[in-house]
């Protein structure tokens, strides 16, 4: 009987002792994203995250984060004009995405995710794509806001859809400053489940708000 009382105090130590290593690994590389600047330690850390979800098997985190380091990435495209690598981004963010979505259904965290990889593929030409990729993106964004209908961000996202669109067809800058607004009183209030799930946005809805681009 006590021989089998250490063993099962055994299992439960390593348990938690691989828990913890997970954890640890995740909480660095977290903290990692949000000081990258260039593409390259993007696609770094989109490696290091797939390791980490490869290893794990079960956790979605990893692969979300691997994905959403691919769209980081995609971001520095848009912003230098490289509009033709976008396409190859988003499909390498839709990977890790595919495998995260696998693992949690109905996550909102994972179709806002979603809704930024079909904007990168809509932004390789807008006026062609709008249809399709416009149109899953806004849809991707109608079922994370069923969800979690309180996330700071998805209104962050809407704030964006908002401001960066022409007047002519239904944006608003005023608007766009209203749901940056109201994006970062949500953040003032809203609680990541955990140390290790998605806290980002609030510095965007800040920066637009001070300087409004």
């Amino acid at each position: 009987m006590k021989k089998l009382f250490l063993a099962a105090l055994l299992a439960i130590s390593v348990s938690t002792f691989a828990q913890t290593s997970y954890e640890k690994a995740m909480i660095d590389k977290i903290a990692q994203v949000e000081q990258q600047r260039k593409s390259d330690e993007f696609t770094a850390l989109t490696n290091d995250f797939t390791r980490i979800g490869d290893k794990e098997k079960n956790q979605w985190l990893p692969y979300y984060y691997a994905a959403f380091t691919n769209i980081q990435k995609g971001r520095i495209a848009m912003r230098e004009g490289k509009m033709t690598e976008l396409d190859a981004i988003a499909a390498e963010a839709q990977k890790p995405l595919d495998l995260a979505m696998g693992l949690s259904k109905d996550n909102a965290e994972l179709l806002i995710l979603q809704k930024m990889i079909h904007g990168l593929k809509m932004m390789v030409d807008p006026q062609s794509r709008f249809m399709s990729e416009g149109m899953l993106a806004a849809d991707a964004l109608s079922k994370a806001e069923k969800l979690d209908s309180e996330n700071p961000r998805i209104t962050l996202l809407k704030a964006e859809d908002t401001y960066y669109t022409p007047e002519q067809f239904g944006g608003s800058k005023t608007k766009g400053l209203e749901l940056f607004q109201k994006s970062l009183d949500q953040f003032k209030v809203y609680k990541p489940k955990t140390a290790l799930d998605p806290n980002w946005g609030k510095a965007e809805a800040e920066y637009f708000l001070v300087n409004k681009p």
